[in-house]
């Protein structure tokens, strides 16, 4: 059974004893052990046989056994003096960043730098990255009798409480354009290993937690991050399984990114507060994790994948004493169906010699459907916000049903060329965009006098369903994806 214990890499380095006083040329630190226990993963700090100041020093990862295997070793970092300082401490970590994004598909993963000083505490950070890296490194290349065991202790770590909320101050400190090229590096490899883990037949492994999801509570927002690779989704509606490896290798190297972000704002009445949170932004997107290049060759292009079909958030105050009642500001849709009637007739005259007429006529009733549906309710002091969306055809949910048949192979079907129709519901990348200027109804929940000075816990908890419906390829297959998270954040009750 994988082991939660998260080694503090930070710690163990920076309180070595001077170099000089080290009895042998290297030390090592033990990072996890393989499911037997006679295996490990180590870091290991190597300083020349001879020291003479300036030298040099450089880490390495091993794994560890009857035969260690050296499976990454760090650039070279030159010494100024006998201690490990501050300064190789800071290029180790750009080290490590650079080879994280090297395990991408992006070429090109340059940073001029990176706000160390925002950091509140850089020791947690760097132990995340530091067994991101691990990570990605076992599963590359790490011998194949030993990697499943590497491999899922260190997810277990990364995926522990003090690991999330240090990932938080390690995403504040890349920025968010490394951000997601770091998550496009890491969840290929995730991608990758639940592939192989799924040839080998282990399916009950081939699902989990997303490694990164975090939530920010900062100047009257609240934001929830989300990045999840496809092939670690659960299928809800799945349909009759595809052989088609072409197919199945363009639905599995996407990843799904979503940023979710809530405005709140406190209105003081004289015998309460009104706290009112309205929708800013909600923002998914599929992303391929490998080239275009490898898309079109091993599979069918990234245009085949899946798109949000069904949004569904709730937000709830855990604080629940002080909750006088909840108000949603939008009504049970009730809408208007345009209905355009046109007729039109045909005759046709007959030469004398055989006299006829004949004449037939046609009625056509068009009927305007939008695609998207966005509905609010309430459970408890919870609100519930619903977005899902239909079919063109007949109106249907499209996350809990399958395509018609006989419109799969419609050249105008409606989900044919879905991300470069003008009518599309999708961005032209094949995401959607639900901004405040149409969804900005808010919620209001009155609540006591009592909870003034108090900082309230509020969790957002969500679940996106994601749609594969055949793009531009002619088949039936069809499925349903889902994946659930939960976030608390933060607010503040002050005049």
């Amino acid at each position: 059974m994988a082991t939660s214990f998260v080694p503090d890499i930070w710690e163990w380095i920076t309180t070595l004893p001077p170099i000089h006083q080290w009895s042998t040329n290297s030390l090592s630190l033990q990072i996890c052990t393989s499911l037997e226990g006679n295996h490990s993963v180590t870091l290991v700090i190597n300083k020349p046989p001879k020291l003479h100041l300036p030298s040099n020093l450089s880490f390495s990862i091993f794994s560890t056994g009857h035969v260690p295997i050296s499976l990454w070793t760090s650039n070279s970092f030159r010494l100024n003096g006998h201690q490990i300082d501050e300064e190789i401490m800071r290029k180790f970590f750009f080290n490590i960043v650079s080879a994280i994004l090297k395990y991408g598909h992006h070429n090109k993963y340059t940073f001029r730098t990176i706000a160390l000083d925002a950091c509140e505490n850089f020791a947690d950070a760097f132990n995340i990255a530091f067994l991101t890296l691990a990570f990605l490194v076992c599963v590359y290349e790490a011998p194949l009798d030993l990697r499943r065991g590497f491999v899922e202790t260190i997810r277990v770590c990364l995926a522990t409480t003090k690991m999330r909320e240090a990932s938080k101050q390690l995403m504040r400190v890349l920025g968010s354009n490394i951000e997601e090229q770091w998550m496009r590096s890491l969840n290929l490899g995730l991608t990758n290993w639940i592939l192989e883990l799924k040839a080998l037949g282990n399916e009950e492994l081939t699902t989990c937690s997303p490694l990164f999801s975090y939530a920010i509570s900062a100047s009257n927002l609240w934001k929830v991050q989300l990045y999840y690779p496809m092939v670690a989704m659960a299928t809800e509606y799945p349909s009759s399984s595809t052989k088609d490896a072409r197919l199945q290798f363009s639905l599995n190297y996407q990843q799904f990114e979503s940023v979710i972000q809530f405005q709140y704002k406190l209105n003081f009445k004289e015998d309460w507060i009104d706290i009112n949170v309205n929708v800013d932004n909600i923002r998914c997107n599929l992303i391929r994790l490998v080239s275009e290049t490898l898309m079109e060759k091993q599979g069918y292009g990234s245009d085949e994948k899946h798109f949000p079909s069904r949004i569904c958030l709730q937000l709830t105050p855990l604080l629940q004493s002080d909750i006088l009642s909840v108000t949603v500001s939008k009504s049970t849709d009730n809408p208007a169906h345009e209905v355009g009637i046109s007729k039109t007739m045909e005759s046709t005259f007959e030469p004398p010699r055989s006299i006829g007429l004949s004449i037939s006529s046609q009625e056509t009733i068009v009927l305007s459907l939008k695609p998207w549906k966005f509905e609010q309710s309430v459970y408890g002091d919870s609100a519930i916000l619903n977005w899902i969306l239909h079919d063109g055809v007949n109106g249907r949910e499209v996350f809990s049903s399958k395509p018609p048949k006989f419109a799969l192979f419609k050249p105008k079907s409606w989900f044919q060329n879905r991300y470069t129709s003008v009518h599309r519901p999708f961005t032209r990348e094949g995401g959607v965009i639900f901004a405040e200027d149409e969804y900005g109804e808010s919620v209001c929940w009155k609540v006591g006098e009592a909870v003034i000075g108090k900082t309230m816990e509020w969790e957002i908890k969500g679940k996106i369903w994601l749609t594969y419906w055949p793009n531009k390829r002619r088949t039936h297959y069809s499925e349903t994806r889902f994946l659930e998270f939960k976030e608390l954040v933060h607010l503040t009750v002050e005049k």
